[in-house]
């Protein structure tokens, strides 16, 4: 399978996307460690633990545990960190599936940084416990709730915001289905509908360190199952895998050393699913070696494209492409779409020999092969391994 024809480079920058081949090796053996797993890693970095912690540990039985040391993340404190732990403690008080957790810690991340604020309201007599003071003249605490959602203790009370907050959430309909940021703004009522899109990643590597491995989780008859999201299935960190099947030519080995993705067996016209929620970049006939847009017929081995493809482009920077469907995609340019919405059929289009599904996974926005990084690991971090069924 060769690349799509036309891509511009993106931006290059120094990334953490996978874990080294030795690492791998070592979690592919270690799926589901307990919950201890996850605080063994205390002295890496907020990037690298975060990944790392979300890959050794998956324990659905998890509880949070307010008193203890709190991992590190270059992006935040422990006291933010400790509100973090707040809020999914909340969320596992009232039973949540641990894709509340996420929505609400991402919300909590755009609203405060994870800060508890006062404002310039607040009566100097009340001497509340505060992290600093937010911009807006009467809202506070750590969802920037204004006066409706309680008094002005109740509101700087983290655990009250959260309850509160989770209470609002509930009252979406389909709100494990639907994207973070739409369920955010649901509650919210933000200027910046879109903001809290950026924090979805971090804020399930955030779940994972503190609770678990949760948002590797998904609900299968109301109970949370680690690494089991795929189809209609949607993994609390937003992921689901686009189809089931095993995993046959894998990414940049020694054989095709410029093949970006995986290959993932499929038969004809099996539904293939956007594997997180976003918005369509691409959805075309790729041109063969020769140029010709040929895709309405099954390719072969050799010549050249994607044939009918997708990309998607998700929080976070991440794109994911999806080659070789049988006919034309069901989804257009622009198009927004939500986590495991259909967007097309397997099938043998392009550089193929066989029904099949050609997947990537690129981090930075950028679409070239310099943004392509291995994909079973990345899925698989996510609670949507690949190979899975549905």
């Amino acid at each position: 399978m060769s690349t799509p024809a036309g891509i511009v480079s993106g931006r290059r920058k120094l990334r953490l996307g996978v874990l080294t081949a030795a690492v791998t090796t070592v979690l592919t053996l270690l799926c589901c460690v307990g919950g201890a797993g996850a605080f063994l890693l205390t002295e890496l970095g907020g990037d690298e633990k975060g990944k790392l912690t979300a890959a050794l540990a998956c324990d659905p039985a998890y509880q949070v545990d307010l008193t203890r040391e709190m991992p590190r993340f270059s992006e935040y404190g422990d006291g933010q960190l400790r509100n973090a732990a707040i809020i999914i403690k909340v969320g596992q008080d009232l039973n949540l599936p641990a894709r509340g957790w996420v929505i609400a810690l991402a919300t909590a991340m755009q609203e405060s940084a994870l800060r508890n604020l006062a404002n310039s309201t607040v009566p100097a007599s009340l001497a509340l416990p505060h992290e600093g003071v937010g911009s807006d003249h009467d809202s506070l605490g750590l969802f920037q709730q204004r006066p409706g959602w309680g008094s002005v203790q109740q509101r700087m009370t983290p655990s009250y915001a959260a309850r509160k907050f989770y209470e609002k959430m509930l009252e979406v309909p389909n709100w494990q289905q639907r994207p973070l940021t739409v369920v955010a703004q649901r509650v919210q009522r933000s200027a910046f509908p879109d903001a809290y899109a950026k924090h979805e990643d971090l804020a399930g590597r955030i779940v994972n360190a503190l609770a678990g491995g949760a948002a590797r989780t998904v609900e299968i008859a109301d109970k949370a199952v680690c690494d089991a999201a795929a189809g209609a299935r949607i993994a609390a960190s937003g992921w689901t895998a686009p189809i089931a099947g095993g995993v046959g030519s894998g990414f940049r080995t020694n054989e095709r050393p410029g093949h970006n993705g995986v290959d993932i067996a499929a038969a004809k016209e099996t539904p293939i699913h956007a594997a997180a929620a976003g918005r369509v970049l691409v959805a075309r006939c790729d041109p063969d070696h020769s140029g010709r847009r040929d895709c309405n017929r099954d390719g072969w081995s050799g010549k050249g494209g994607c044939g009918w493809f997708v990309d998607i482009l998700h929080a976070g920077g991440y794109i994911t492409r999806y080659c070789h469907m049988v006919r034309r995609p069901h989804v257009v340019p622009g198009q927004s779409v939500e986590a495991g919405q259909e967007i097309g059929l397997a099938g043998s289009s392009g550089d193929s020999s066989g029904p099949h599904l050609h997947f990537e996974v690129h981090v930075d926005a950028d679409r070239s092969p310099r943004g392509a990084i291995n994909p079973v690991p990345f899925m698989r971090e996510r609670g949507a391994p690949l190979g899975g069924t549905t």
